[in-house]
C-alpha cells in the first residue's frame, strides 16, 4: 500500500509491540498526543499506558529508566522529540548504555532503541534541526542507523527493536511525509547493517543517508540529463558502515561524493572518505569529495536552504570530480 514515512514507522512500532510483550514505547508525549510528528499515534489507545508510556520532560531520565528496564529483560523504544534534545541524555548513552556489554564481558546486553528525528528542512527553531549522528557513530558499542524510505522505516525499526544491541535510530524528519509503496507482509530485503544501491551508474558514486538520499537521487537524474551516469548508494547503517557495498560501487565508477546534512568537519563523510581512499586507492580517478552543512551552528530557518546540501551543490561536486 502507499503510505508515508511516519505511518510506516507507526506500523513498524505496532508490529514490534505485537511481536513481543516486553517491548515498550516511552518518551515525551508519545502516548495521548501520539508524538509531535504523530509517529506513535493511537499506540497507547491500542496497547495501554503500561506499554506506551508518557514520560516527564527529562531526556536523561528517559534513557536512564529505559536502560534499567533493558537490563531487566524489557525492550524499550525511546523517543527523543528532536535531535538537539538528545544532549542531556548523552552521558547515559555513551557512558552506560554503550559500554555495558563490554564491561560485563558479554554477560549483559542492552536491547534499547533510541529514536531521534534529525536534520533540517522543516523551518524549525534552534535545537530542532541538528545532525548529531557522528557523536554516536564514534562511540564503540552503539549501532547507528538512518532509514531514508517508508519501506526501510517499517522494516528497520522492527529489526532494531529485535536486536540485543543498543541502536540509535535516526529518522529524517523532513521525509516524514514522503509517500511510497510498502508491502507490510513482505520480509526485509536487507539486514539492518547493509547499504543499498538505489540507482545504478558508471561514472561516479554518490553516497548519502537519511534525508540526503532523495536529494542525491534528484542530482543523479539531473546528471543523467547532462550525460553523466551516477550511482547512488544509501548507506542506511552508519555504525557499522557497510564498506563493501560502497567499495564495490567505487571500484566500478572510480569516483565518490559523500553527502550528509551534518557539518563536513569530523562528519561521517570524513570516515567514509578515509576508508574508501585506503581500500580503493588504485581505483580512484579523483579524490573523494564531501558535500555537507557548513561549519556553523544550525542557522535560522530562513537561511537553512543555503545550509542544507541540495542537488546543485552535489552536482558541483560531481563536476569537480569528473573534471579531475
Amino acid at each position: 500500500m502507499i503510505t508515508t514515512f511516519a505511518a510506516a514507522l507507526n506500523a513498524g512500532l505496532r508490529a514490534a509491540l505485537d511481536d513481543d510483550p516486553k517491548v515498550v514505547v516511552m518518551g515525551e508525549d508519545v502516548g495521548r498526543l501520539g508524538g509531535v510528528f504523530r509517529v506513535t499515534d493511537t499506540l497507547q489507545k491500542d496497547f495501554g499506558e503500561h506499554r506506551v508510556i508518557d514520560t516527564p520532560l527529562a531526556e536523561s531520565g528517559i534513557i536512564g529508566t529505559a536502560f534499567g528496564m533493558a537490563l531487566r529483560g524489557y525492550r524499550p523504544v525511546c523517543e527523543i522529540q528532536f535531535d538537539g534534545f538528545v544532549y542531556p541524555a548523552f552521558d547515559q548513552i555513551v557512558s552506560q548504555v554503550a559500554k555495558i556489554h563490554y564491561r560485563t564481558q558479554g554477560k549483559v546486553r542492552a536491547p534499547l532503541t533510541i529514536r531521534i528525528p534529525f536534520g533540517g528542512g522543516i523551518g524549525s527553531v534552534e535545537h530542532h534541526s541538528e545532525s548529531p549522528e557522528a557523536y554516536f557513530a564514534h562511540t564503540a558499542g552503539l549501532r547507528v542507523v538512518a532509514p531514508s524510505t517508508p519501506e526501510d522505516a517499517f522494516h528497520m525499526i522492527r529489526q532494531a527493536v529485535a536486536l540485543d544491541d543498543p541502536v540509535l535510530f535516526f529518522e529524517p524528519k523532513r521525509r516524514y511525509w514522503d509517500r511510497a509503496e510498502v508491502d507490510f507482509d513482505a520480509p526485509p530485503t536487507l539486514p539492518l547493517d547493509r547499504a543499498r544501491v538505489c540507482a545504478e551508474g558508471d561514472d561516479i558514486t554518490i553516497a548519502g543517508y537519511g534525508g540526503t538520499v532523495a536529494t542525491a537521487l534528484k542530482a543523479a537524474e539531473i546528471a543523467a540529463a547532462e550525460g553523466h551516469s551516477a550511482e547512488v548508494v544509501d548507506l542506511r547503517s552508519l555504525s557499522p558502515l557497510d564498506l563493501e557495498t560502497v567499495e564495490e560501487s567505487v571500484m566500478k565508477t572510480g569516483r565518490l561524493v559523500v553527502v550528509h546534512e551534518a557539518q563536513v568537519s569530523g562528519g561521517l563523510g570524513a570516515e567514509l572518505a578515509a576508508r574508501i581512499s585506503e581500500r580503493c586507492f588504485y581505483h580512484l580517478e579523483s579524490p573523494v569529495l564531501r558535500v555537507g552543512g557548513f561549519d556553523i551552528p544550525y542557522p535560522p530557518a530562513k537561511l537553512e536552504k543555503h545550509h542544507l546540501p541540495d542537488a546543485d551543490r552535489i552536482l558541483a561536486a560531481v563536476d569537480r570530480s569528473l573534471a579531475a
